[in-house]
């Protein structure tokens, strides 16, 4: 038997396995049970009734007999933590809900679940709260419902399951890239081409941990691939729009920083300094008082979609800038103007 973790991700996981030659016949969930330490057979069974379970490229039901040369790939979502959450009654931007699914547009500052260093004042803290007489949050687990996420510093959109089944089902479409991603970012400088691709294998950084790199040639990291267009030229700063083909973490930030175009005050990845424009004191002082008006880095999960767990519909959702980044952007609108 050929089994490999082919790849992991924060909030899902993706096995790929190969059937022995000498295998009898067995159900898939009691089979999988028993080569997969620590997944319980109840996982399985949530991720065969989400569609997640493929023998052979097809889906199959937790009742399948696999055979010899059967090749089995399952995507689960990441085993949560176990860690004492305490619910706060912390506030939450709704813009959508039903039983299956929450759609937040989560503002900047709030970190989206708990760590080490943040035990409390998270969106599962206020998860928590809110679901609190729902089966997947009295686990008392650290991640229970998320299936992406965003950056502290980051706001925008974000989807949140609140069954077992959708949870399978979302971990699935995340996977696979199978959702639409937008993010609105302001960045130094003005791109020599209007829309293009950045491509670069992003992993951690071998002098920084806390930071992500871009890797030319492929030796470290995961492949990422980011779709930009630029919205708006604007002085010394773009107003662009991305789209992810990978989801890595720190993806935007760290491509445009390899393209020397690093997002607008972004202090993890060199934005937070003048960049481009005049030597002239009162140009100085102009950017000064962007980054006091929006003290983190200029960026937005602005739209998401995806196909609902249940209904099987198409679903989108789309937000406006945050009041911080709007004001920033319209400074740089009335200083071209003036100039």
């Amino acid at each position: 038997m050929e089994e490999e973790l082919f790849e992991q991700y924060d909030l899902y996981e993706h096995h790929r396995i190969t059937v022995d030659k000498g295998q009898q016949p067995l159900r898939i969930d009691k089979y999988l049970t028993n080569k997969l330490e620590q997944i319980s057979r109840t996982r399985i069974q949530n991720a065969a009734d989400a569609g997640n379970i493929l023998v052979n490229e097809q889906p199959v039901k937790s009742n399948h007999k696999i055979k010899p040369g059967d090749i089995i790939s399952i995507v689960l979502p990441h085993p949560p933590r176990k860690i004492e959450i305490i619910p706060e009654p912390l506030p939450l931007h709704i813009i959508y809900e039903d039983e299956e699914i929450i759609v937040l547009n989560k503002e900047a500052g709030m970190v989206v679940h708990t760590g080490i260093s943040n035990y409390s004042g998270t969106l599962v803290n206020a998860l928590y709260y809110h679901f609190q007489d729902l089966p997947l949050f009295k686990s008392g687990e650290i991640r229970p419902g998320l299936v992406h996420r965003i950056d502290k510093n980051t706001s925008g959109i974000l989807v949140v399951a609140k069954t077992e089944y959708a949870l399978n089902h979302l971990a699935k479409q995340f996977f696979y890239h199978l959702t639409k991603r937008k993010y609105h970012a302001l960045v130094w400088g003005i791109l020599k081409e209007k829309e293009g691709i950045i491509e670069g294998n992003i992993g951690r950084s071998l002098r920084d941990r806390k930071k992500m790199q871009v890797f030319q040639n492929g030796s470290h990291g995961k492949p990422a691939i980011t779709h930009y267009q630029v919205l708006e030229e604007l002085g010394y700063v773009s107003l662009v729009e991305c789209s992810l083909e990978t989801g890595r973490t720190h993806q935007i930030r760290a491509h445009f920083q390899y393209i020397k175009h690093p997002v607008f005050n972004d202090e993890t990845y060199g934005g937070n300094v003048i960049l481009k424009g005049t030597v002239f004191s009162r140009y100085k002082q102009f950017v000064q008082n962007c980054f006091t008006i929006l003290p983190r880095q200029a960026l937005h999960a602005r739209s998401l979609g995806f196909v609902h767990p249940k209904t099987g519909k198409e679903m989108f959702f789309d937000s406006e800038l945050p009041e911080d980044m709007m004001r920033v952007v319209e400074k740089w609108r009335n200083y071209v103007v003036g100039r």
